[in-house]
């Protein structure tokens, strides 16, 4: 377990826990790894740096698999992807870089495939998520003329974690928008546009900014033969990221978990047939926890339909994967017409 004691880490320190695991802690600080070992029995710490590789073998040695949860993922991803395959462990990440997790794709693809070995980028609220159900409600469908994936978050409170990957990335682009159009990704600086969407009910009619495109336009292209592939986001949440002086997300419950609410709906089309995926719940940093346990899991026990690099949508049974997370999320029945 990468990153351990940040954020995102935590919550999937307490869902690995909770499942049966039992979670070997790393990351670079090592009084904070002491501090996160102490909270509970049995728990080990490895201090390890991406820059050091033999830091990184010495925290896989003897692991089953390693989740990684330190952003930004532009820095982090390949090293440890590196040490996952010299270990011979699956690899899964809770990276929402688009940059970061089209490398892994560009990168790791061919050697992770002759290896037979399990590499999963973005297995989290971002990019996962969306890319579990899109595919769910592909159904029997193998393309599709575009999909759209609508995020309807209550707001947004960003960690420093997420602020600094935003930065990285932005950076990377040259502070150009991106978009996945004509079944490739492409760069602008066309102003944002806002649209209307009618979330299901109790979250009705939202604004959102159109095409705030996040990390579904690389998993969802990485198997689904879908050329415009778009992902909008409530306009409120959108302006609580962009401010500078929104605050961290705070604890309401005795998990850890924020007050946050989201609703994500996700629609395919061909022709003139629409269909559509719904899942919600609350706080997305703690939700991403469920989602990369889950694919652990899963792929400890044999349940892939794939090895090498793949997306969630890829690698798992979409549609059972989804209802294996209640009661974190809550569906809709899936590929029904929108």
């Amino acid at each position: 377990m990468f990153g351990a004691y940040g954020h995102t880490g935590r919550f999937v320190v307490a869902q690995l826990r909770a499942r049966g695991f039992v979670p070997v802690l790393s990351g670079r600080d090592a009084g904070k790894l002491r501090e996160l070992a102490a909270s509970a029995p049995g728990l080990e710490a490895r201090p390890a740096s991406v820059d050091d590789p033999a830091s990184l073998d010495r925290a896989l040695d003897g692991v089953d698999a390693v989740i990684n949860c330190a952003g930004p993922f532009a820095l982090t991803a390949a090293p440890v992807i590196e040490a996952a395959l010299r270990a011979g462990v699956p690899y899964v990440d809770v990276a929402a870089e688009i940059e970061a997790n089209l490398d892994t794709f560009t990168h790791f693809a061919d050697r992770a495939g002759a290896l037979g070995a399990v590499v999963v980028p973005a297995m989290a609220f971002y990019g996962g998520l969306g890319d579990l159900l899109v595919t769910a409600a592909m159904g029997d469908w193998t393309a599709a003329d575009e999909a759209d994936i609508a995020y309807g978050l209550s707001g947004w409170r960003p960690t420093p974690g997420t602020r600094v990957a935003g930065t990285v990335s932005r950076e990377r682009r040259g502070g150009r928008r991106v978009r996945f159009t004509g079944g490739r990704l492409t760069y602008h600086d066309d102003a944002p546009t806002l649209l209307k969407w009618d979330f299901p009910e109790p979250t009705g009619s939202r604004e959102v900014v159109g095409e705030f495109t996040m990390a579904d336009v690389v998993t969802v292209p990485s198997h689904l033969d879908v050329p415009e592939v778009r992902t909008h986001m409530a306009r409120e949440a959108a302006e609580e990221l962009s401010a500078p002086d929104t605050a961290a997300p705070s604890a309401a419950d005795e998990d850890g978990r924020s007050d946050q609410t989201f609703v994500v709906e996700a629609v395919v089309r061909r022709g003139g047939t629409q269909r559509r995926a719904v899942a919600s719940g609350r706080d997305i940093y703690a939700v991403s926890a469920p989602l990369a346990v889950e694919a652990v899991d899963r792929i400890l026990t044999g349940r892939v339909l794939t090895t090498g690099v793949a997306s969630a949508g890829r690698i798992f049974d979409a549609a059972d994967f989804l209802r294996a997370l209640a009661p974190h999320i809550s569906l809709e029945p899936p590929g029904r017409p929108a």
